[in-house]
C-alpha cells in the first residue's frame, strides 16, 4: 500500500484533474488505515464525478469507519435516493441513524425495504434494533418471532437482551445478553448494551470490563465512551476521560449529558475559563439541566464572580425543585 499511494500521488501532481485515479488513491489509503486522508482524496474526486455511486459509497464507508457518522448521513441518503431498494446501502444509512440517536427515521427507512425482502435476516434483524431504539417493543417482538423461527442466534439473543432492559427485567436481560455474548463476542453493540444492564444491576465494575470490550470491537460506541469517561474522571485520569469523552461527541456533537461531562473534567482539571463558557452555552440550551447550571455556579466561585456563582446555585435549587414537585404532585385532569 505505501508504494501504490506514493505512486498515486506522483501521477496526480502531474494530473491533477483524473478523478478516478484520485478514488483509487483513496481506497489505497483506506486500505492503508489513513481514513482521514481518504476522506479529502474522495471529496475531491467527487467535485469532478458527483454522480458515481461507488465513490461517494467509498467515502461514506471512511467517515464510517472514523465514527463520525453524521457525515456520512448525506452520502448514504444520496445513494439511497438513487437506489431506494438497495439493501447495502440502507442498511448502513440505517446504523448511522441509529449511532446519531435517530431512530425513528431508521424505522422509516427500512420498513419499505423490508416488505421487499421479507426473508433477508440482516434487514430484519435491523429494523428490529431500530424499532427498539424507538420504544416500539411490540413491532419490534413481531421482527425477533421471525429470527428465532431459524434457531437461536447471536442476534435473536441481542434483541431479547434489550427488550428486557427496557422493561427493567434485568435477570432475564443480562441472561440473554450473557449468552448473545457467548455466541458471537464481536458483535456490534452487544457488550456495550449488557454494560448498561449491569450497572443499572448495581455491578459496575463488571459493567466497565463490558464498555471496555465494546470499545475494543467499535472504539466510538457513544455510552461505552461517556461510561468509561465518568470512571476514568473519578479516579483522576482527566486526560484520558477528555478523550473517551472527545470520541463520544465525535459521534453525537449535541448531547447534553455528553458535554456537561466534557465541562466538568475541565472543571476538575482547574480549567475553570474554559469549563464557564461551556456550561453556559449547555444551561442556555438546555435551561432545566440542574446539573450543569450547580457547576456553572461552581465554576463562577472558582473564578471569584460569587454573585453569578450565587445566582447560578439558587437556578440549580429551583429546577430540582420543581422536577421533585412534578413528581410528586397527582396528575391534572
Amino acid at each position: 500500500m505505501p508504494t501504490a499511494i506514493r505512486l498515486y500521488r506522483e501521477f496526480l501532481a502531474q494530473y491533477p484533474e483524473a478523478a478516478e485515479i484520485r478514488s483509487n488513491l483513496g481506497a489505497a489509503l483506506v486500505r492503508d488505515g489513513q481514513f482521514a486522508e481518504a476522506i479529502t482524496e474522495y471529496n475531491q474526486a467527487l467535485q469532478k464525478l458527483p454522480n458515481n455511486p461507488q465513490v461517494r459509497m467509498n467515502l461514506a464507508l471512511a467517515y464510517y469507519k472514523l465514527g463520525r457518522y453524521g457525515e456520512a448521513v448525506p452520502d448514504l441518503e444520496a445513494l439511497h435516493k438513487l437506489e431506494p431498494l438497495e439493501i447495502r446501502p440502507a442498511l448502513l444509512l440505517a446504523d448511522c441513524l441509529l449511532q446519531v440517536n435517530q431512530a425513528s427515521k431508521a424505522v422509516d427507512l427500512l420498513k419499505p425495504i423490508e416488505q421487499e425482502y421479507p426473508g433477508n435476516h440482516a434487514l430484519v434483524y435491523m429494523l428490529g434494533m431500530a424499532l427498539l431504539h424507538d420504544k416500539r417493543t411490540a413491532e419490534a417482538q413481531v421482527m425477533m418471532d421471525r429470527i428465532l423461527r431459524d434457531g437461536e442466534s447471536a442476534e435473536s439473543a441481542f434483541l431479547l437482551g434489550q427488550t428486557e432492559l427496557l422493561h427493567n427485567n434485568l435477570v432475564a436481560a443480562t441472561r440473554d445478553l450473557a449468552r448473545a455474548i457467548q455466541l458471537n463476542p464481536k458483535m456490534p453493540w452487544v457488550h456495550s448494551v449488557y454494560g448498561q444492564a449491569l450497572k443499572t444491576s448495581g455491578k459496575p465494575e463488571e459493567a466497565i470490563q463490558q464498555f471496555n470490550e465494546e470499545l475494543k470491537i467499535n472504539p466510538y460506541d457513544f455510552t461505552a465512551n461517556l461510561e468509561t469517561a465518568f470512571t476514568l474522571k473519578q479516579d483522576g485520569h482527566y486526560d484520558e476521560a477528555l478523550t473517551r469523552v472527545n470520541r463520544a461527541l465525535h459521534v453525537r456533537p449535541d448531547d447534553p449529558g455528553a458535554l456537561y461531562q466534557k465541562a466538568s473534567i475541565h472543571l476538575s482539571q482547574g480549567h475553570f475559563e474554559e469549563a464557564r463558557q461551556e456550561l453556559e452555552q449547555l444551561v442556555r440550551a438546555y435551561p432545566n439541566f440542574s446539573e450543569a447550571h450547580a457547576a456553572l455556579a461552581t465554576a463562577y466561585y472558582r473564578l471569584n464572580r460569587n454573585a453569578d456563582g450565587d445566582r447560578e446555585a439558587a437556578v440549580a435549587r429551583r429546577v430540582r425543585e420543581e422536577a421533585q414537585k412534578q413528581l410528586t404532585e397527582p396528575p391534572k385532569r
